[in-house]
């Protein structure tokens, strides 16, 4: 469940209506925010599932005025390092001005027929600020198919700091619309940071 808005205290209210552990991730994402104002938020739950395990994650994502800010908080099973059940949980703040790319993809049915402001069955926002860099290579070659010589490699480098992906079916149209709207307010605030 995705909750957006623009205050401290809607923030706190949407990470409790998470019901994921809602003191411990409050906790962190206060302490990351100091006391700086809140612009936007999006609070994001999701489920997945590892072999036999049931596990939750949560990701809040916080738009104020100078930073973004972003936390993840998981459940993990006992393991050799703990009997009991744990969580993990952090945070990171990313000054605007560092924030290289924001990018949504939308994800429409019948394209053919679209009409603007029609809600995206899916949408995928990816944040890069160049913290985690994805590196794809492959040998490269040329165009006669019977040379021999080494070419060395070609490839892309992407940035890929953050990636969340939210859909109408899985996480509902509000889910969608917040995600949204938080992509809007974040790639406005980068813009108006490079000024």
């Amino acid at each position: 469940m995705a909750k957006t808005g623009t205050t401290t205290q809607g923030l706190r209210a949407a990470i409790e209506r998470s019901g994921y552990y809602p003191a411990l991730v409050a906790e962190a994402v206060e302490a990351a925010v100091g006391g700086e104002r809140v612009l936007s938020y999006l609070v994001h739950q999701e489920t997945t599932f590892d072999s036999n395990e049931v596990r939750r994650h949560v990701t809040v994502l916080v738009l104020t005025g100078t930073r973004f800010i972003v936390s993840h908080t998981d459940e993990q099973a006992a393991d050799n390092t703990s009997p009991s059940p744990y969580a993990t949980t952090s945070t990171e703040s990313v000054k605007l001005d560092r924030i290289s790319s924001v990018v949504l993809s939308r994800v429409v049915a019948n394209p053919e027929s679209y009409t603007p402001g029609t809600l995206p069955r899916e949408v995928v926002l990816t944040i890069g600020w160049g913290a985690v860099n994805r590196l794809d290579l492959e040998p490269a070659a040329c165009g006669d198919p019977n040379c021999e010589a080494d070419h060395g490699y070609t490839g892309s480098s992407t940035a890929d700091d953050l990636s969340l992906r939210v859909s109408e079916a899985g996480d509902g149209p509000d889910t969608v619309r917040q995600t949204l709207a938080f992509a809007q307010a974040l790639s406005e605030a980068t813009t108006d940071s490079a000024r």
